[in-house]
């Protein structure tokens, strides 16, 4: 791949995606969330760059696009030539807004204000808004950004980010923006949801900093009774937290929502064994930080209210037909494991003891969680809830927990739910992103798969199966809910293009022979 053109295709490892007619067009955007080095500078070793070219190659593979299709005689195709398609990388001018927004912690050289930032990173989940913009989840951000000074000390911030010397992108070489010995500032501009307007390829993304700094998986967005805007989102790593957002303002069609992610509170989920939980609000009265700290340093607030850890918080989802919402928790190998006489805790030393909610020891398979807000709204400051299903491996375990719920049998097993979504008739859709050797713990589980299920009934039917090493994650429907897109992230198998080629993140279009609705 040449530099000139690595800006002008489609990136790599497909995540996230939600779809939008803007008028007539349908358009897609979807997520890239990584590269694999190795494929992009082949003639490198360990595809390690070599000089600042190699690096943007590397960068401009990564991120978002932003493309419209259509649907001809030989099925969907890019718009090759459409004024709304757009690529946005590691080096898209974008703009901070909310309570961070212009905080000493996020300034820089480059930008002394701390308010305009290159880029967003590791794009995992997505979210779609009332309006119509795309909302992209920074996750793994940490791992870009390495020293170039070995003896560096690196401030306390890093360590709960997992923030180190060395990385695996060798960006912080060749590229001072990421060497935090002369930009220590630099990684906690990432790290949010960035908002994107699909509809004007000219736009600038802008990360929302009022909806926390944390590995954000997806975004999932809902309007309360009274109008206000709901955000739910997980923190995707072992023993951390599951957040809400409440907009100060109200949504009106047509109206201005140019603050409603940008004002409001931001709250963590603690869950009680009886079935009963709390929204805690994050505010210098409750966690003794600043505002703007709040707001860089999330995951360190979220402790000192003392919100429930959790079994790494994936995909949210909301039910269209239902005042209620689900979390993927994929799973926990450090969950009440203990090592050298002491308990393992998460990285700010949270101790991720056995609660109701996450009930398994070195939990491999995960479990999805479900709530119901108090007074059926979504704004409300407690819930009580339940597990709707747990995954497990009752081939193996012949009873208990880890045989997994009663919603599963040997005909529709898994482990490590991760991508999760609802259609518009109220059934929701499961994505695993889990160990798929077959053996041992995991024999007969298979590939990793996507399934449907019935939040009435619990009933779990699987629906397709991934290629061998490969991810399902990310789905969207059509405009006409005629084609279900789905997306396939890091096989292994020489898919989709068959043996002697080289194995490619995709997205693929699932419609029925009849041409019914599928969504």
């Amino acid at each position: 791949m040449s530099l000139e053109a690595s800006d002008k295709v489609f990136g790599e490892n497909t995540d996230g995606m939600e779809s939008f007619l803007i008028g007539t067009r349908q358009v897609i955007a979807v997520n890239h969330e990584y590269v694999n080095n190795e494929t992009n500078l082949p003639n490198n070793e360990k595809g390690m760059p070599k000089n600042l070219d190699e690096v943007k190659i590397l960068q401009h593979m990564q991120g978002v696009t932003v493309m419209e299709v259509a649907e001809g005689a030989d099925g969907w195709q890019i718009v090759v030539d459409s004024p709304l398609n757009r690529r946005i990388h590691h080096n898209t001018p974008m703009k901070l807004s909310g309570p961070a927004a212009g905080s000493d912690l996020l300034k820089t050289a480059a930008d002394p204000a701390g308010v305009d930032c290159l880029g967003t990173f590791n794009n995992c989940g997505a979210g779609k808004t009332p309006w119509g913009t795309y909302l992209t989840c920074e996750e793994n951000f940490n791992g870009y950004f390495g020293s170039t000074v070995a003896d560096f000390k690196m401030p306390d911030d890093y360590k709960r980010y997992g923030i180190v010397a060395e990385t695996r992108y060798g960006y912080e070489l060749f590229d001072e923006r990421f060497d935090v010995s002369k930009n220590p500032n630099e990684p906690r501009r990432t790290g949010y949801v960035v908002e994107i307007d699909p509809s004007d390829a000219s736009s600038t993304p802008i990360k929302r900093t009022a909806l926390g700094r944390i590995k954000h998986e997806n975004a999932a967005v809902v309007v309360a009774r009274d109008g206000r805007v709901v955000v739910y989102m997980g923190d995707d790593e072992r023993g951390e937290f599951l957040y809400k957002y409440v907009s100060n303002g109200i949504y009106v069609p047509g109206g201005d929502t140019s603050k409603l992610l940008d004002e409001g509170m931001l709250y963590v989920a603690k869950f009680t064994d009886e079935g009963t939980g709390e929204w805690l609000a994050l505010t210098p009265e409750t966690t003794g930080m600043k505002m703007d700290e709040i707001y860089v340093f999330t995951r360190q607030a979220a402790s000192k209210v003392g919100a429930t850890t959790m079994d790494r918080p994936e995909w949210v989802a909301t039910n269209p037909v239902a005042i209620e919402a689900y979390c993927c928790l994929t799973n926990n190998s450090n969950r009440a494991v203990v090592k050298d006489g002491k308990m393992k805790t998460n990285a700010g030393g949270d101790v991720m003891e056995i609660s109701a909610v996450n009930p398994r020891e070195a939990n491999e398979y995960g479990q999805i969680v479900r709530w119901y807000p108090e007074n059926d709204d979504h704004a409300d400051g407690k819930f009580k809830w339940d597990l709707f299903l747990m995954a497990g491996n009752p081939s193996v375990h012949k009873d208990g927990l880890y045989a997994g719920s009663s919603n599963i049998n040997e005909g529709n097993m898994f482990n490590s739910p991760d991508g999760m979504m609802f259609d518009s008739t109220g059934l929701l859709w499961i994505q695993t992103d889990g160990e798929d050797s077959n053996e041992g713990e995991f024999a007969g589980q298979g590939n990793n798969q996507m399934l449907a299920g019935d939040p009435a009934t619990g009933r779990i039917e699987r629906f397709l199966t991934g290629p061998k090493g490969g991810e399902v994650t990310g789905m969207t429907w059509s405009g006409d809910k005629r084609t279900m897109f789905v997306g396939i992230q890091h096989p292994s198998a020489p898919f989709p293009d068959g043996e002697g080629k080289l194995p490619r993140s995709t997205i693929v279009a699932v419609k029925r022979d009849d041409n019914a609705l599928v969504g």
